[in-house]
């Protein structure tokens, strides 16, 4: 048996074409709104969102599952469509352990579709495909927050004739990618076959499945890589650099092993040398609530991996977003200092 408090979150990226409904999907999850407020929906940053195993376990209707699964939860990045964000969403790519690939079923793959999927297949990350949309399909009955298959056998013939059109075209278009792929419910192992998952983020169906095999996968692939020493000198990737009121220059970054304390050395790239400071302060924004959505900080002594936090030291002017962030210790600080020099 696993150790449960030596697990960290899995860490999961959501990828996919601008608009095809990346927030949305994250927004029914949440339980929010962050889709509403934002610029015409789009996301223009990576943000982060955990969402604890109880969540989870109640979005999917079944208390029982709470001790299938050893994971604490899933910790979600959100990452910008926006072909101008190809980098961060490299970037993003790269941070996570599973991915989601949203691609709205009525339009099918789009160029950045495409590219988020040869991102996953270079850096071998596990994902499951969400064919969002399914509620404008003409003549489709929601039956609101159901799994998929509950919600499929009670539309009309003819409906269920288009989505099942749609969606083979879909598991064609991976295919010609170099993916075997297929319905969720008709995979019995998801290490051969990518499982497309039929959904509505607007309704809410077919959510309880994507979450269920998000944690099927977890539980099946990343025990071992999700092992951590939770005592361990922290590292992470900085997201984010910017400016915040009366706090001066902070980063964002998702933290995604071991643990950072107020005070520790941290060191992080920037186009010159890398920068050494302290850690001033550690803020982290309230559970189930976006980094970029949220004022108000919880400010906290000490935070474990995997999390995705704000972080106010000295110093900071020249970090770089993409770049790693290490704890130091005053015995490693010289190798840290090499290493990310290298990178």
């Amino acid at each position: 048996m696993v150790d449960r408090k030596n697990l960290r979150t899995p860490i999961v990226s959501v990828m996919g074409h601008v608009d095809h409904g990346k927030t949305t999907l994250l927004d029914k999850i949440r339980g929010s709104s962050v889709a509403a407020g934002e610029a015409g929906a789009i996301t223009q940053h990576i943000g982060a969102t955990e969402v604890p195993i109880d969540v989870i376990v109640e979005k999917c209707g079944n208390p029982s599952l709470r001790e299938r699964f050893v994971v604490p939860g899933l910790l979600f990045i959100d990452t910008p469509g926006h072909h101008a964000f190809t980098s961060l969403r490299s970037r993003g790519g790269a941070l996570a352990d599973l991915a989601i690939v949203v691609v709205d079923i009525n339009e099918g793959f789009k160029p950045q579709t495409i590219e988020s999927l040869q991102i996953l297949k270079r850096f071998k990350t596990p994902f499951v495909v969400v064919s969002n949309k399914i509620d404008r399909i003409h003549g489709w009955n929601p039956v609101p927050n159901s799994p998929f298959l509950i919600s499929y056998n009670k539309q009309a013939e003819h409906v269920k004739g288009y989505l099942d059109n749609r969606f083979y075209e879909i598991i064609g278009e991976l295919f010609n990618i170099g993916f075997n792929a297929d319905r969720y419910d008709r995979i019995k192992d998801f290490q051969r076959t990518i499982g497309v998952i039929p959904i509505s983020g607007h309704t809410g169906e077919g959510i309880p499945d994507v979450l269920m095999v998000l944690l099927g996968l977890a539980q099946k692939f990343l025990e071992v890589s999700l092992q951590y020493d939770a005592t361990g000198p922290g590292v992470g990737t900085v997201l984010e650099v910017k400016e915040e009121r009366g706090l001066g220059t902070t980063v964002d970054l998702i933290l995604y092993d071991g643990m950072i304390r107020k005070g520790d050395t941290i060191v992080l790239g920037s186009l010159g040398e890398p920068i050494q400071t302290k850690v001033r302060a550690i803020l982290k924004p309230r559970p189930l609530s976006e980094i970029k959505s949220e004022e108000r900080f919880q400010q906290i002594n000490k935070v474990i991996a995997a999390a995705g936090i704000k972080i106010s030291a000295p110093n900071l002017d020249g970090a770089l977003a993409g770049t790693p962030l290490r704890v130091a210790t005053a015995e490693t600080i010289d190798k840290i200092v090499k290493e990310i020099k290298q990178e």
